[in-house]
């Protein structure tokens, strides 16, 4: 940097008032939503086309000591946390003022409702630890939000310091 004067990259939001004002973050939510719900409502045959990663990462795992019937929940419970990060990541950026515990109940209640819709669904399966899974995921993903902004000005402080 020269001159000590900065000037913002192509992306900043000073330049993009789209990013400034979460609109983009909402956009962004409507294709996201309808994945969420594609992928948590299909049949399980169709879905274990999407997320049968899951136990082909399971099955991975056998040969270096974990049992499947251990691997395969665990992993899952990982799933449906990185499920819902893009949910409160979104949300924290689509509506800033929003309080931490507002987006932890709408990630909850979207979780809650989706396991309500596989209850009625013969070949799905709604659990409590899906819920736990999605609402810490849509926590992780508001906290990330609110963390990076703060942690990028940071490090853009302390690189014009030096």
């Amino acid at each position: 940097m020269t001159g000590g004067t900065h000037h913002p990259g192509p992306l900043s939001p000073s330049k993009l008032p789209v990013l400034r004002d979460g609109t983009l973050a909402r956009v962004l939510l409507v294709p996201y939503l309808i994945a969420l719900l594609l992928i948590t409502w299909l049949p399980e045959g169709d879905a274990a086309k999407v997320t049968g990663i899951v136990a082909t990462l399971a099955a991975w795992l056998e040969p270096l000591g974990v049992p499947f019937a251990l691997g395969y929940p665990a992993l899952e419970f990982i799933a449906n946390v990185a499920l819902f990060i893009p949910f409160g990541l979104l949300s924290a950026l689509a509506w800033r003022t929003v309080p931490l515990w507002w987006i932890t109940v709408a990630g909850f209640s979207v979780s809650c409702v989706i396991e309500l819709v596989q209850f009625m669904l013969p070949t799905r399966f709604p659990t409590i630890s899906d819920v736990v899974a999605n609402t810490l995921g849509a926590v992780i993903g508001c906290c990330a939000a609110r963390l990076i902004p703060r942690l990028h000005k940071g490090l853009a402080l302390r690189w014009r310091n030096e």
